[in-house]
C-alpha cells in the first residue's frame, strides 16, 4: 500500500472504530472516570478502576484534542477522567493508588510507580490544553515523587530481601524517556536535557547487552549481567518501545547518533524476538536461551506489535533504512490481520496464543485500556502524513 493509503487506513481506524468504542462503552456516567474491563461483546464485566489506565485514557483524549482536532467531546472526556483522578486517584500528597473501587475508594496502595508516571503524563497534557495551574502543580509534584522513588521504585512495598541480589529494572528509565518528552514547559530546559541524557546513557551503556544483542529487563546496580531468571529476562516489546522514544529524543536534541544506534538496536531486538515458526513477536525470552519462567512467554500481545510498528516506521522515516521498512510491513500485516476484531470492530483484541488465535476474548481489562491501540494509530497516521 502507498503511504497515503496507509495514513488514511490508520486515521479511519482511529476515528471511526477505536475512539468511538471508548467513547461509547467506557464512560462511567454515575461516578466519573472510565471502565476498562470490557469483553468481546462490548459489555463491562468489572467496574474496578486502575489508576494508570485512567491516566492513560486522560492523556490519550487530551492528546487527540491537542494534536488532531479540537473536539469538545474529547476535551470533556479528558476532563471527566482528570476530575475523577484529582478527587480519588491519590492520597492527598500525590502518592497515586494502583486501583480503586468504581466509586473512587482506594483498593490497592501506591506501590506501583507507573501509576505516578502516567498520572504525571496526564496532568502535564491537561495543563498543556487548558493552561490551568492545578494540573501544572499536580504534574510537578508527582514528578518530584517519581524522582524520589527512582532508586527504589516500589518503595516500602518492595518484597525483596534488603541488600540481597539487588536489581535495577528497565521499565522505569524507558518510561522516563517518554515522560520527559511529555513535560514541555513543566521542567527547566537544562534539567530536561540532563534527565534525557541520563536515561539514554543508562539504556545504551547498561541495559543494552551487546554480547546477546538484546535489552535486559533487569541488571545489577553496577550494570553487570546477572545470570539469574530475572537477570536473563528479555521483553522485546519494551526494547522496541524504548527505541522509538529515543529516536524522538534524538530528533529533539539533534542527536543523529542516538537515532542510528536506536535503529540498529531495534533491528537486533526484533530478529531475536521474532517467532520464525508462527510469526509474531514473543512476549518474553531468556537472554541465554534457557526456558523462560513466565508461563505466558510465547503469547503474542497487542502492545508489543503496535510499539514495534511505530519503532520501525519511525526508523524508516528518520534514516530511510530498507530493513526498517521491511520489518514495518511484516509486522503491519501480522498485527492488522490478527488483533483487529473483524466481527464487531471497535477496540482490538490484546492477547493471542503462539499460533495467533485470540487467547482472551476481551477488549480491555486490568492491564489493557485506551492507550496502545489509539496511540499507535495516531502515531502511524502522523508519520505517514510526514512521509
Amino acid at each position: 500500500m502507498k503511504h497515503t493509503a496507509l495514513a488514511n487506513l490508520y486515521f479511519k481506524e482511529l476515528t471511526h472504530e477505536v475512539i468511538p468504542f471508548w467513547e461509547k462503552y467506557s464512560i462511567d456516567k454515575e461516578y466519573g472516570g472510565f471502565f476498562t474491563c470490557i469483553d468481546a461483546e462490548h459489555n463491562v464485566f468489572d467496574t474496578d478502576k486502575f489508576v494508570w489506565l485512567q491516566a492513560r485514557q486522560v492523556w490519550m483524549f487530551a492528546t487527540l484534542y491537542d494534536g488532531l482536532e479540537k473536539k469538545r467531546s474529547w476535551l470533556k472526556m479528558a476532563q471527566s477522567g482528570s476530575d475523577f483522578l484529582e478527587k480519588n486517584g491519590h492520597d492527598g500528597s500525590f502518592n497515586w493508588f494502583f486501583s480503586l473501587r468504581r466509586d473512587g475508594q482506594p483498593l490497592v496502595v501506591p506501590y506501583n510507580i507507573f501509576s505516578y508516571t502516567f498520572a504525571c503524563m496526564a496532568m502535564g497534557k491537561m495543563h498543556r490544553i487548558t493552561g490551568e495551574e492545578k494540573y501544572k502543580t499536580a504534574a510537578q509534584l508527582t514528578l518530584k515523587k517519581i524522582i524520589e522513588r527512582s532508586d527504589q521504585p516500589k518503595g516500602e512495598w518492595d518484597k525483596s530481601y534488603p541488600k540481597k541480589r539487588q536489581l535495577k529494572n528497565f521499565a522505569l528509565p524507558m518510561i522516563l524517556c517518554n515522560l520527559y518528552n511529555e513535560m514541555e514547559g513543566l521542567v527547566g530546559a537544562d534539567e530536561k536535557e540532563q534527565r534525557m541524557l541520563d536515561c539514554v546513557n543508562e539504556i545504551f551503556h547498561f541495559f543494552w547487552n551487546e554480547e546477546r544483542g538484546v535489552i535486559l529487563e533487569n541488571i545489577s546496580p553496577d550494570g553487570a549481567f546477572s545470570d539469574t531468571f530475572d537477570g536473563r529476562l528479555v521483553n522485546p516489546g519494551h526494547g522496541l518501545e524504548a527505541m522509538w522514544f529515543i529516536m524522538d529524543l534524538g530528533v529533539q536534541l539533534n542527536r543523529r547518533d542516538w537515532i542510528d544506534r536506536a535503529m540498529e538496536m531495534a533491528l537486533s531486538i526484533v530478529e531475536k524476538g521474532w517467532d520464525e515458526k508462527h510469526e509474531g513477536i514473543f512476549y518474553f525470552l531468556d537472554a541465554s536461551g534457557h526456558p523462560p519462567q513466565q508461563l505466558e512467554w510465547d503469547q503474542k500481545l497487542w502492545w508489543v506489535h503496535l510499539e514495534a510498528m511505530i519503532c520501525f516506521l519511525k526508523g524508516y522515516q528518520l534514516t530511510g533504512s530498507k530493513a526498517c521498512w521491511d520489518w514495518f510491513e511484516k509486522i503491519h500485516q501480522y498485527t492488522w490481520s490478527h488483533f483487529r476484531d473483524p466481527k464487531r470492530g471497535g477496540e482490538w483484541f490484546g492477547y493471542l496464543n503462539r499460533s495467533g488465535e485470540v487467547f482472551l476474548h476481551l477488549k480491555g481489562g486490568k492491564w489493557k485500556g485506551c492507550f496502545h491501540v489509539p496511540r499507535a494509530l495516531y502515531q502511524l497516521n502522523d508519520i505517514f502524513k510526514k512521509l
